[in-house]
């Protein structure tokens, strides 16, 4: 609850003329301080009832592809006993509000609003809840109330079409093969035991040691893996160069799941999704991405890469300020056999030359997936 400030000269002068009616003998001074003194407590007891309201909201539909259209359908019921209302509501969308008037909305009545969730910048859009403010009809007071859920709206970055084989990989004829060998299945990580799995994977000395039966699991290492990596620092893009680089993530992503195989994307801050289905979830990691997550320095995130050895071929997306940053990506060829660094907003960089290394500099996602094409054989 909000006292505004007319409430608050009010609550001030209720005393003070009930005081001074009482102490100079002027009973009409002791009335109008208990007439302010009543006011107020009747403007808080309307603004403290609560409306029943019940809010439904559909997102029609939740993933949209940049400049898609995306509808919310919003469906508000009266749910209150003994009167109906008139007031205008206020829905959320983004950092903006959308007007909801709610007029002679009878007890037991529903109605409906529909609107458009801004879909012209790549981003996540909240939706929700609907908020209603409440006041008396002196304005003494406010309160500002919530109803319903809330919801999601993720705008993907818009997909240039990629026709190449992705980097590192060639064709056989049993399907796809690495032109890197690395062995077949090895260890990879332990996990609870879920029923029905083969005993004899069970891990024994680490489950005594929990207390739980762990399962080892193993991976197929000769199963080809594109790592692609988003830089987003502040230090290497102008906020347009970022946007080109989230859409050349996408259009390689896109591409690489496309000929299924296992695509790990991470960002330069950390946050990572790897598989080998569901666009939605990598798209979704792309609309999350925003500039400044990352520390300046490329150096933790390098040492990483090196560590890790998350894949075969790495892809590297950095913009204009990480032209400097290029020998240290290079200098991580004995990870990873293919390299390929996307300069996206400088379109004028010289590529750096080194073996296993290739610089594909573009003024933005269209020049450099059409770059990246015109590599032919990979």
């Amino acid at each position: 609850m909000r006292v505004t400030a007319r409430g608050w000269a009010l609550v001030g002068a209720g005393p003070l003329l009930l005081l001074s009616g009482f102490l100079f003998g002027y009973p009409e001074l002791a009335v109008l301080g208990v007439v302010a003194l009543v006011a107020f407590a009747v403007a808080v007891g309307i603004v403290s009832l609560r409306a029943a309201l019940t809010v439904g909201r559909h997102l029609d539909p939740d993933r949209v592809t940049r400049g898609e259209p995306s509808t919310v359908h919003l469906t508000i019921r009266n749910d209150n006993r003994l009167r109906g209302m008139t007031v205008i509501a206020t829905d959320r969308c983004g950092p903006a509000g959308i007007p909801v008037p709610l007029l002679r909305l009878r007890r037991g009545h529903e109605t409906q609003t529909v609107y458009q969730v801004p879909t012209s910048r790549r981003g996540v859009v909240d939706v929700g809840p609907l908020r209603i403010v409440r006041t008396d009809p002196l304005g003494l007071a406010e309160v500002a109330r919530s109803y319903g859920a809330t919801g999601r709206v993720w705008v993907h970055p818009v997909a240039h079409p990629i026709q190449a084989v992705p980097a590192g990989i060639a064709r056989s004829l049993d399907g796809r093969v690495d032109k890197v060998p690395h062995g077949h299945v090895t260890f990879d990580n332990l996990r609870e035991y879920v029923v029905g799995d083969d005993l004899r994977s069970v891990h024994w000395r680490t489950s005594a040691r929990v207390g739980e039966l762990m399962v080892r699991e193993h991976t197929d290492t000769s199963l080809p893996v594109m790592v692609v990596v988003l830089d987003d620092r502040t230090a290497a893009h102008t906020p347009e160069s970022f946007e080109e680089a989230c859409e050349a993530a996408a259009s390689i992503v896109i591409a690489a799941l496309r000929e299924g195989l296992h695509v790990r994307l991470r960002t330069v801050s950390g946050s990572e999704i790897s598989g080998t289905q569901g666009r939605n979830v990598f798209l979704d990691l792309l609309a999350e991405a925003t500039l400044g997550a990352a520390e300046p320095d490329l150096t933790p995130a390098a040492d990483r890469l090196r560590i890790g050895r998350l894949g075969d071929t790495l892809i590297f997306l950095t913009g204009p300020g990480g032209v400097g940053d290029v020998r240290q990506i290079a200098a991580l060829r004995a990870q990873y056999p293919v390299i390929v660094v996307g300069l996206i907003g400088a379109p004028d960089a010289t590529p750096t030359a080194a073996p296993g290394l290739l610089v594909l500099a573009a003024a933005d996602a269209a020049e450099f997936t059409a770059a990246w094409d015109g590599v032919g054989r990979w």
